[in-house]
């Protein structure tokens, strides 16, 4: 007898039995996550909002706690949020407002800007915040510290003098050529204020995060490398950004990071009120957590779309034919429908669209299977009988290293590895934890031919610097200083003092770049997405998307 199989829906709920396992699963790792770090959150029961303690469960703490490392990113950015502060506050839509600077001033050319500066401001350690800090601050962000091994900010601006102290509430910083976007630079990611006796330490004293003094509204008071990381809050803090609500102390008492490798688990501990935060939540928990009251972030931050840098240094990526070719070979639409959920959008250029400057250039990469076939066949490239393209010795391969910073990577890569292997370009997909990746994957080298970038900005000013080895740049293509249309542009954006005429340079370059497939967008990116309690009211994100709890309650 034949026996007709119906299809199973992927909207089918788990039967009793299995609901009962998955629940008994969860329980066990639940207690085995938050045992270090205590059972879950406490309300503070006076439905004031003030009081009360946050778990925030997130996938790592990433591989250094040197604020100026290179791998400072999407987790350690998670506490260096709370501990610090910054000269400005910059919003999701990058409107720059006051926080510890309270008003500037700039010559009519932008290479001198005097700064004003809060009173009474002071780091946990004792110190004060005052103009002499800010000096030794934005010389550690401009040149890092070269003898002990620790890099500057890579969007600093490159053309940085110096700067002085005027007096203890003013700063005076100077710049060799224009530079209209410092003070928007100021509140990047990078940009957070440290206790000068704290940046006089070793690499591996500033690594020690309980010693590493901030100003912020919370104190590092314990933390276990790889596990979890516990603040309380400053009584005494009362130097807030006015625009986020709360310019004084914290109303949270205490918030436990914690590491919980497994989504399912993280989201399942904030269902079952064992915490409060669940960091990174796949898509499709997003939608359906969001079905079930509960809060769901998923903000874009001021910065790069994600996509792939290309090596123009590597055999394959060496022709501007090949590169144009991967550039419409990927169905984008197919990701975000197969991949995300509607709160992610299909990327434009190479910048998110919420950055001040960014253009609509998506024209240069439609999707064009037959353009794609085409340009490889000019190029010279033959398919063989096993459907894989070649060039006399050479193969049309390509290793894609998924980004651990963003959850959905491998399985957009794994995606794009069947859209390219339609064009007979054989892509292996290799995936690494946070650390491992850190130490295996880097931009530039040899092994790598296609960067995948996750990195927000401070100003689009700066974003230039980054694409060639001019000053210290990162030189994110490979080219050097060889591409002079690049050059050209970077110098003109960068020294640019009108800002109607620096949006239309900056809209010629990403056009450029994008026509020339140096940079492959994907899509535009959320990232650092949060799952929380409905009890958690007034978290907030700005152009970094990193999420402050300085106006957060609990009840």
């Amino acid at each position: 007898m034949n026996t007709i199989r119906r299809p199973v829906s992927r909207q089918r709920r788990p039967g009793r039995r299995l609901t009962t396992v998955l629940a008994l699963v969860l329980a066990t790792l639940l207690a085995s996550t938050l045992t270090a770090c205590g059972s879950g959150g406490k309300s503070n029961g006076s439905g004031s909002g003030d009081g009360g303690d946050v778990t925030f469960l997130l996938d790592s703490l990433g591989s250094s706690w040197v604020p100026n490392t290179a791998s400072f990113s999407s987790f350690q950015g998670n506490i260096f949020s709370q501990i610090y502060d910054k000269l400005v506050y910059v919003d999701d839509k990058g409107k720059v407002s006051p926080w510890i600077a309270t008003k500037w001033t700039n010559n009519p050319t932008y290479t001198e800007f005097t700064i004003k500066l809060k009173s009474g401001v002071t780091f946990s350690d004792g110190e004060k915040l005052d103009a002499a800090a800010v000096v030794a601050n934005l010389d550690y962000w401009a040149h890092g510290q070269a003898d002990k091994g620790i890099a500057p900010i890579g969007l600093f601006p490159k053309s940085y003098k110096g700067a002085t102290a005027v007096d203890d509430s003013t700063v005076k910083v100077s710049f060799g050529a224009p530079t209209l976007g410092f003070i928007s630079v100021l509140g990047y990611a990078g940009s957070t204020l440290y206790a000068p006796k704290a940046l006089e330490g070793s690499a591996t004293k500033q690594a020690e995060l309980s010693t590493n003094y901030g100003s912020g509204p919370y104190v590092v008071k314990s933390w276990k490398s790889d596990d979890n990381v516990v603040l309380t809050k400053r009584k005494d803090y009362t130097w807030g950004p006015a625009e986020t609500g709360n310019s004084g102390a914290a109303h949270i008492n205490q918030i436990t990071y914690k590491v919980s490798a497994d989504p399912a688990v993280r989201t399942a501990a904030v269902q079952a009120n064992q915490a409060q935060v669940a960091y990174n939540p796949t898509p499709q928990q997003i939608t359906q957590l969001t079905s079930k009251g509960f809060s769901v972030y998923t903000p874009v931050y001021l910065g790069f779309t994600y996509g792939w840098a290309l090596n123009t240094k590597t055999p394959l990526f060496s022709s501007t034919k090949v590169r144009q070719a991967v550039q419409h070979g990927i169905d984008r639409q197919e990701i975000l429908d197969t991949v995300y959920t509607p709160q992610w959008k299909a990327a434009t250029s190479f910048f998110n669209d919420t950055v001040p400057g960014a253009v609509d250039a998506s024209a240069r990469f439609t999707y064009d299977p037959t353009l794609a076939a085409k340009l490889l066949k000019q190029d010279g490239w033959t398919k063989g009988s096993d459907g894989f393209l070649t060039k006399g010795s050479q193969k049309a391969d390509l290793t894609l290293y998924a980004n651990p910073y963003l959850p959905t990577s491998k399985q957009v890569d794994q995606l794009i590895a069947t859209q390219l292997g339609k064009l007979g370009i054989k892509v292996n997909v290799q995936a690494y934890d946070v650390i491992t990746y850190g130490e295996k994957v880097v931009l530039g080298s040899a092994n790598v031919a296609a960067y995948e970038i996750t990195r927000s900005i401070g100003d689009a000013s700066t974003a230039a610097n980054v694409f060639t080895d001019a000053d210290k740049g990162e030189n994110w293509f490979g080219l050097g200083s060889s591409d002079t249309t690049i050059n050209k542009l970077r110098d003109e954006i960068s020294g640019a003092t009108d800002p109607t005429k620096r949006d239309a340079e900056l809209a010629q370059l990403q056009k450029y770049v994008l026509e020339q497939a140096y940079f492959i967008p994907i899509t535009q990116i959320v990232q650092r997405p949060l799952l929380a309690s409905s009890k958690l009211k007034g978290l907030i994100q700005d152009s970094t998307a990193f999420t402050s709890f300085r106006a957060a309650t609990l009840r």
